[in-house]
């Protein structure tokens, strides 16, 4: 009998993640997955991992952060046989939303999700590419608990612990699991 645990070929994933130094402004090396979910072992590879430690947790759904977390998020739930939940910017859903508002370095945003789309109890996987200060994926866990959805856990590629949104997740008592870090800015 086949095992229901994926398989990790052992691709570095941290070396074919591209670095562009000062972008978007001057000093700040922007982690580009683009070249990850470009190359067929290390996306499935990615996928694998993000979802293998809830494999056996009965997730109910899985909900991805616009936009890259919907390139992760679809392939996740795919593989965990349960839905996929979008979470997205202020005006992107048509229906009944949602809304969380939370703060930027400068000036606030707001995320949404459709009203209906996590039942309350429904155990929830929050995915996303990237954590970095934690302000979204810290808005999206109010949102899912808004609802009463349960966070089992957040999940993410890449890990910025300098700037210590893993630390703030942990703080509103949710798991984070991540594959990668890069230290520094």
């Amino acid at each position: 009998m086949a095992s229901s645990k994926p398989q990790t070929p052992g691709v570095d994933l941290k070396s074919i993640i591209r670095s562009i130094p000062d972008y978007p402004k001057t000093g700040i090396i922007f982690r580009d997955i683009s070249t990850l979910i470009a190359d067929g072992s290390g996306f499935k590879q990615s996928v694998r991992q993000l979802a293998a430690p809830y494999l056996d947790q009965n997730i109910d759904k899985v909900v991805g952060i616009e936009a890259r977390g919907f390139i992760f998020g679809g392939a996740v739930a795919d593989l965990l046989g349960v839905g996929f939940v979008p979470i997205r910017k202020q005006g992107k859903l048509p229906g009944k939303v949602v809304g969380q508002d939370y703060e930027l370095e400068y000036g606030s945003d707001r995320i949404e999700l459709h009203e209906d789309a996590i039942a309350p109890g429904e155990r929830v996987l929050l995915l996303d590419d990237l954590i970095a200060t934690g302000g979204t994926a810290s808005a999206a866990v109010d949102l899912v608990r808004r609802v009463e959805g349960e966070i089992v856990a957040t999940a993410f590629v890449i890990d910025l612990p300098d700037l210590k949104g893993a630390d703030l997740l942990r703080e509103k008592g949710v798991a984070v699991h991540t594959l990668v870090a890069f230290e520094g800015l």
